[in-house]
């Protein structure tokens, strides 16, 4: 019998690929290995490409490609129940870690999963840091001359005299793009916020990670009230958002909603019945050359003339469709109604949501100095650096996702993306995800985070959602509470302006009431991962002294031998849990009535921790209902007894069998 053995190895992405190249291109993948000349022919390409050719190219390149591709051996994502909010209920994630390390532990679970990804990356200023990875790049030893500014293991201050500026900060930024590709829906998209600093350098390195063809906007936000009148040439008025969509073909931005600036450009000057209208043109760009079709001649009604459209633009709509629009009195012709050129009427009522504008601007999407002051007001006076309006992020997540859709921000700051998608799905009474990413960066000690009381930006994120989320709740339910009194009929209309204004307030609350429908709470907690050490004893090698040591936290000889010390079961749980494809972080995880240690998460995977195996133990097991996707059990349960091991599957098999009936039940079963 064949058992299948749970590896350290969480996502194996070269062989993933491969495994993608060999369906798309059968010929070109020969033994596992990728024979290049075929997979030239099979893309039409018969001569070696040349040796110069147009890509972006850096000091550290290669390396950065590797380190997207390796995994992460003896990492895990640990729970951390005492920092989370409603986590028995709730779908959202807080990680804290390395970002690189993040998002390849969550590959396996979210693996083509996430409908949005915004990101706020270091803008490489000169002061900003970068995180330093694991892989060795060239002129390290210049590095460090250049007097580099270390914060903990990880981060370090990219400065402007080191002689890699610009190559740093590409090697930071471009593996967590291509990791951040894969955790993306095919329908996804990336938002990316920049200034001018690498903006030329992120529009290059995404083309290569999403295709030139899924670029779809550079948008500038306009984030400044007033000029910054300290700056020696211009002042910095504004950053982009770079979106690039993973499959261009599969992903439009929804269209904006109208307001009244919208609404206001609609005017009535003829009085027509039928409302406030606006006019457009009624005529195209296109020459008489290139549509005859549309080069005819109108009457104006007004005069009798007969015009023609010039021979560079003509009509814009066939001569059926203008009759029609004569038919429905449609054609506007000036206040005088001596028009050489008539304009088509659009009319209030007929107006559509608005395609989105590539150009934001703070008196919409709000300003660096109301994300200041909103954060500031949300933490009673406490200030942080550099926040994103929430507004900022409500439009890109309303335009780019729909109910139940997951946000994934790995560089997540202050936590603005929670506070947005919570409070969108407030408006909307939407069920929107997020995972939020972020390195627990330690607060200056001068800073006012600090002497607030928080020690790192993780804190400030954990609390911002927590405050965020109680204010969201408490409005929705001042709003249930709230009577609303109808008194727009015009008979009540008519009994207000009548009556003196002390007794308007008495005079409403008699007349008929309409209440508002209830808006619904969202989903306003997290759970909380860190970034840990396995807790899992992958290869059991001996301690020191060729000794297992039995008495280290009161560890048995057989925990620790599969263990290692300071673990706990949960936290096992979902080491086995991340390495199932397609389950959610966010699963429940619960202790089943069954032996002493067994566990279940995403009402599918069944993980029996108990060191002992007995007839009992595996007729519990296979009575659970439904039948588990997946069981995984110790090795060292069956004390390497192969007969044992082999009864055990058996007679699992025989009781789900006898459980199930005639319905054969599918089922893996792994073992630790």
């Amino acid at each position: 019998m064949d058992y299948s053995k749970l590896t350290p190895e969480i996502f194996n992405a070269p062989v993933d690929s491969l495994s993608k190249l060999a369906a798309l291109f059968p010929s070109a993948v020969k033994d596992g290995e990728v024979d290049f000349a075929a997979l030239r022919e099979e893309l039409g390409q018969f001569e070696e490409v040349g040796a110069e050719k147009y890509e972006l190219t850096w000091a550290g390149k290669q390396a950065a490609k590797k380190l997207s591709q390796t995994d992460v051996p003896g990492r895990t994502l640990k729970y951390i129940p005492e920092d989370s909010k409603n986590a028995d209920t709730t779908q959202n994630l807080y990680i804290e870690g390395d970002n690189l390390e993040v998002l390849k532990l969550l590959r396996q679970n979210y693996y083509g999963a996430v409908k949005m990804i915004y990101i706020d990356p270091p803008y490489n200023t000169g002061n900003d840091f970068v995180y330093r990875d694991n892989f060795t790049q060239s002129q390290a030893e210049s590095d460090e001359a250049e007097g580099e500014t270390i914060d903990g293991e990880r981060m370090v201050v990219n400065q402007k005299s080191g002689n890699r500026f610009h190559a740093n900060w590409l090697n930071m930024i471009y593996p967590r793009l291509r990791v951040a590709k894969d955790i993306l829906r095919d329908d996804g998209v990336i938002f990316i916020s920049i200034d001018d600093n690498e903006a030329h350098n992120l529009r290059k390195a995404c083309e290569e990670v999403f295709g030139a063809e899924n670029f779809v906007a550079e948008i500038p936000w306009i984030k400044r009230v007033s000029p910054a009148n300290d700056s020696k040439w211009y002042s910095g008025d504004h950053e982009y958002l770079v979106l690039y969509a993973k499959s261009k073909e599969l992903w439009y931005p929804k269209k904006t909603q109208r307001t009244e600036e919208h609404n206001s450009y609609y005017k009535n000057p003829d009085n027509d019945p039928r409302g406030d209208w606006n006019s457009a043109a009624y005529t195209c760009n296109k020459s008489r050359s290139e549509r005859p079709n549309l080069y005819y001649p109108i009457i104006n009604p007004n005069t009798g003339e007969e015009i023609y459209p010039s021979e560079s633009a003509v009509w814009a709509y066939s001569y059926e469709t203008h009759l029609e629009n004569v038919k429905n009195n449609l054609l506007y012709w000036g206040a005088d109604g001596k028009s050489k050129s008539p304009r088509r009427k659009k009319f209030l009522t007929e107006a559509e949501a608005v395609v989105p504008r590539s150009h934001w601007h703070y008196s919409e999407v709000g300003s660096t100095q109301t994300a200041t002051t909103d954060l500031r007001d949300l933490f009673n006076g406490a200030a942080f650096p550099y926040p994103k309006t929430v507004k900022l992020l409500y439009k890109a997540i309303y335009q780019a996702t729909n109910d139940g859709d997951i946000i994934l921000d790995f560089f997540s700051g202050s936590a603005t993306t929670a506070h947005a998608v919570m409070q969108l799905n407030a408006d909307d009474n939407g069920n929107r995800r997020f995972i939020l990413v972020q390195y627990p960066e330690v607060c200056d000690d001068k800073s006012e985070a600090a002497k607030a009381g928080y020690p790192n930006i993780c804190e400030i994120g954990k609390e911002r959602i927590r405050r965020a989320g109680d204010k969201i709740k408490a409005e929705i339910d001042e709003f249930n509470e709230a009577t609303i009194y109808d008194v727009t009929s015009e008979e009540n209309i008519q009994t207000l302006i009548d009556i003196s204004e002390d007794e308007i307030l008495n005079t409403i609350k008699t007349m008929p009431v309409a209440k508002l429908s209830p808006k619904q709470v969202p989903d306003i907690g997290f759970k909380v991962f860190r970034v840990a050490d396995t807790n899992i004893r992958w290869t059991h090698e001996a301690l020191s002294g060729g000794q297992m040591t039995v008495n280290e936290n009161m560890l048995s000889e057989k925990d620790a031998l599969d263990f290692m010390p300071g673990y706990n079961d949960i936290d096992v749980v979902y080491e086995v849990l991340l390495r199932q494809r397609d389950i959610p972080l966010s699963s429940k995880v619960e202790k089943l009535d069954i032996g002493s240690r067994t566990y279940m998460f995403a009402d599918a995977y069944v993980v029996c921790l108990d060191d002992t195996i007995t007839v009992e133990l595996v007729e519990a097991l296979a009575a659970v209902e439904p039948t588990p996707i997946k069981y995984v059990f110790r090795d060292s349960a069956f004390d390497d007894n192969i007969s044992l091991k082999d009864e055990t599957i058996r007679r699992l098999e025989a009781y789900i069998a006898r459980n199930s009936g005639e319905q054969k039940k599918a089922y893996t079963v792994e073992f630790i």
